[in-house]
């Protein structure tokens, strides 16, 4: 019965509630959309799969950085497109809120699709049409149709969400932190760098040749992708697509894993974006004063938690993942309240905040998404869908409320806000112990050990 499918642990070794693919009795195709030759190395093999390497994995990471690079490309541009469209300041800054609404219905409506069709095909598709889009923000000279394009792209970036589920599919169960770990950091490494390149080459050239370079990018990106992403055969034989999007939907209520997730990431996901978003507001104002060139190089800050990712997810991969995911709540917590404490007084306080929350946000995110992931095999992409949608509004709340506290009462109330809800993330985390059964909503039935997992 269901509830008797759960006797094992919630965050490492779960059941599936589908029939797995019997993919020897599938027949690997040979070209994409019909017309298309698959390069013969890369297609599907059940007794000759494709080797997921550190190789591929990084190529997966640097297609992430450039995918959700066109997220933000436009944030350092909106005064300049104001003056170039002959529009206000408050008008353009529609841009960003479009591209991500773009990019929230593409979670729910195109996500889901990689638990019913076949992914290569899926990603290339996306990857084309996302470039070609870009085109038109490089030439328009409407701003109607800038800002339409704009919601089409963000819709069409959510290649990263994609290739999560399918790095997992793709990686041996010891490794799958590690490979989830180097997609992450060319997430957090495409938000880093996208603001800082854009404002650049829109100093020095035009903001149109921002949208240049993205779209070359994208093409070279489409071109790399068609000869290294490997082919994997498409899930849920038999399911429909709305029946996909239900499930989904059902999956986000009755899985106390996943709930779990979402309570967690939620207030997590605020916490990392105030403390971002509020940063400027700190520096900016007494008593550090610094311009926004300086202010601008704290985000570079970032991307030592992007080197730290192997061996993060390294890490993570020898624990059991309920206890890397206490870790880093734990470790969050002790950075918030240092801000709570200093960040007001030593310029030093402010670097080491910058540098603990990447690292330990992504250890937390990384344990996090390997355990809801591990779900369900055939439902990994509608799964991360639904963690993915928590973590963006959870940004939204975090932008909000924490921009609204720390103008109205300062940066230590602001900080406060932070450590009460991570506080409440480690409350969360605690409902549910690391070895209950799946369907276990409350209690620690299975008790505390191991704390390692078992060596391959």
């Amino acid at each position: 019965s269901r509830r008797q499918s759960g006797s094992v642990s919630t965050t490492d070794t779960l059941p599936t509630i589908m029939v797995p693919i019997d993919e020897k009795t599938l027949q690997s195709p040979k070209k994409d959309f019909g017309f298309l030759p698959i390069p013969r190395r890369i297609r599907h093999d059940p007794d000759n799969p494709t080797t997921f390497g550190l190789g591929m994995n990084v190529i997966f990471g640097v297609a992430s950085a450039f995918f959700v690079a066109n997220m933000y490309y436009s944030h350092p541009l909106l005064i300049q497109l104001a003056e170039d469209f002959g529009t206000t300041y408050h008008t353009v800054s529609i841009i960003p809120t479009l591209l991500q609404a773009g990019y929230a219905v593409g979670l729910v409506l195109v996500c889901p699709l990689g638990d019913l069709v076949r992914r290569r095909q899926l990603n290339l598709l996306l990857t084309f049409v996302a470039a070609s889009l870009t085109i038109g923000l490089a030439v328009t000279s409407n701003f109607s149709v800038f800002a339409a394009l704009s919601f089409l792209i963000g819709f069409c970036s959510v290649v990263p969400q994609i290739l999560m589920p399918l790095a997992v599919d793709l990686s041996p169960p010891h490794r799958r932190a590690s490979c989830l770990s180097i997609v992450l950091s060319g997430l957090i490494l495409g938000v880093l760098l996208a603001r800082v390149f854009s404002g650049i080459i829109a100093q020095f050239i035009t903001w149109r040749a921002v949208f240049w370079i993205a779209v070359g990018v994208q093409y070279v990106l489409c071109l790399v992708l068609y000869f290294v992403l490997p082919d994997y055969p498409a899930k849920n034989k038999g399911q429909t697509y709305f029946g996909i999007l239900k499930s989904m939907a059902k999956y986000a209520v009755t899985e106390p894993l996943l709930v779990q997730a979402i309570a967690i990431n939620l207030p997590s996901s605020a916490c990392f974006t105030n403390w971002w978003v509020t940063l400027t507001f700190l520096l900016g104002g007494p008593p550090y004063n610094y311009p926004t060139v300086t202010i601008g190089l704290f985000g570079l800050i970032g991307m030592i938690g992007m080197v730290a990712a192997p061996f993060i997810g390294r890490g993570i991969d020898k624990l059991v993942t309920w206890y890397a995911t206490l870790v880093g709540m734990v470790l969050l917590l002790l950075i918030f309240i240092l801000q709570t404490a200093a960040v007001g007084y030593n310029v030093a306080v402010v670097v080491i905040i910058c540098i603990g929350i990447d690292i330990f946000r992504q250890l937390q995110t990384v344990s996090l998404t390997s355990a809801v992931l591990s779900i369900d095999a055939n439902a990994r992409s509608r799964l991360n869908a639904v963690l993915i949608l928590s973590l963006f509004l959870g940004q939204v709340t975090g932008t909000a409320v924490g921009s609204k506290v720390f103008t109205q009462y300062g940066w230590r109330a602001d900080a406060a806000l932070n450590v009460g809800w991570t506080f409440l993330t480690v409350i969360v985390q605690l409902l549910r112990g690391p070895h209950v059964p799946r369907y276990t909503w409350f209690g620690w039935k299975g008790g505390c050990y191991p704390i390692r997992k078992p060596k391959p």
